[in-house]
């Protein structure tokens, strides 16, 4: 047997806030704050935005790190936040999140007819998130009251480790049935999300204007004039870089342009490994 490149892709692992759902990332972030806040720490929705991707608990760690909310935190409590003022945190974020999950549960416009034509050619749709169980069942049920349904759904604590390690990616690749990696499209508007994607030896496409990178709404994205908007372009570009996304593009409904161009690159022999 010999190793052949595949010369078509057979799937695209989609994220969910800020790629098909909830589209300037409003549920996670606003949360984080909230969280914060029962314990007399105030937190950013800035700051809260800054580890997104990441998994829940894992993001609350990450900004108990930095000095300026370790330093709140430590003049509201008393001392600086171990693993177990983590858990509290994360334990008054989850009911929180799941109270409130459905304020910012609606599709990004397009995200439908988009992924209807990703199937239309036979791609499969996986899916994963920052997002635990409990709280993606939930995201689940209510994307599929408007009429989105992935083929499969990887949360954060169903593997070994979240974002940015490739678990949630491989794990749909495993569960969908795909004989390459090189054959699957990872789409995602964080840089844990698109570090992900690579790990598992994926093609990465960045999301600038939806999700969490821009935080707008949908109508304050398109009320940008457009100096602004290119200036916000280059900002997310350059938040990017580091994590090397093979295409960077404004919402998910510019994906099928990617997509042609993916399989022309398969086609000529190119694989995402090599870029």
């Amino acid at each position: 047997m010999q190793y052949q490149t595949p010369n078509t892709l057979q799937a695209v692992i989609l994220d969910w806030a800020g790629t098909v759902v909830d589209f300037g990332s409003f549920a996670p972030t606003q949360i984080f704050v909230e969280a914060f806040a029962e314990f007399g720490v105030q937190v950013s929705i800035e700051e809260a935005r800054g580890p997104m991707g990441m998994g829940k608990w894992d993001h609350i760690r990450t900004l108990c790190n930095q000095p300026a909310v370790a330093e709140r935190y430590r003049q509201a409590v008393g001392r600086t936040p171990a693993d177990a003022d983590v858990t509290a945190i994360y334990q008054r974020f989850m009911p929180l999140q799941i109270e409130k999950i459905a304020e910012h549960s609606a599709l990004i416009p397009g995200a439908l007819d988009t992924i209807a034509a990703l199937r239309a050619q036979g791609i499969r749709i996986g899916s994963c998130s920052g997002y635990p169980r409990q709280v993606m069942d939930k995201v689940v049920a209510l994307a599929a009251s408007n009429g989105y349904v992935a083929d499969h759904v990887v949360a954060t604590d169903d593997v070994p480790n979240g974002r940015p390690w490739p678990a949630q990616a491989l794990a749909n690749v495993i569960a969908l049935g795909i004989d390459d990696v090189a054959a699957c499209v990872k789409v995602d508007d964080t840089v844990p999300g698109i570090l992900e994607g690579r790990r598992a030896g994926m093609w990465t496409v960045a999301l600038t204007c939806s999700g969490n990178a821009l935080g707008l709404t949908y109508a304050q994205f398109l009320a940008l004039d457009s100096d602004t908007l290119a200036a916000e372009r280059r900002r997310i570009e350059a938040m990017f870089a580091g994590s090397r996304p093979h295409y960077l593009i404004d919402t998910i409904t510019q994906l099928p342009a990617v997509i042609a161009d993916i399989n022309g690159r398969l086609a000529r022999g190119e694989v995402p490994q090599g870029t």
